[in-house]
């Protein structure tokens, strides 16, 4: 698992994955996206700070969830907002 240098990073013990394969908030508002992120606190899904709603960086800041999971197909790895740590898994 991650390395203990961001404790974000540290206290996950099991990834959650994407329930399905879409922003969540980008549906709601006919958006697109162009990457997927998983919320480890509480699993939802939503778009990197690639596509241009940013939902995922969005939610981070207003609910202090840190850390997302890539929900792209064959990429395993953690990120924390906050500390700006990269984990592999």
């Amino acid at each position: 698992m991650p390395d203990a240098s961001c404790t974000h990073l540290a206290a996950i013990t099991t990834v959650r994955h994407a329930k399905r394969p879409e922003c969540a908030e980008c549906v709601k508002i006919g958006a697109q996206w162009v990457h997927l992120r998983t919320c480890q606190q509480c699993g939802a899904t939503l778009c990197c700070d690639s596509s241009p709603n940013r939902h995922a960086s969005k939610h981070a800041r207003a609910t202090a969830h840190p850390v997302v999971a890539s929900a792209e197909p064959g990429e395993r790895w953690l990120y924390c907002y906050p500390d700006d740590g990269f984990a592999e898994y």
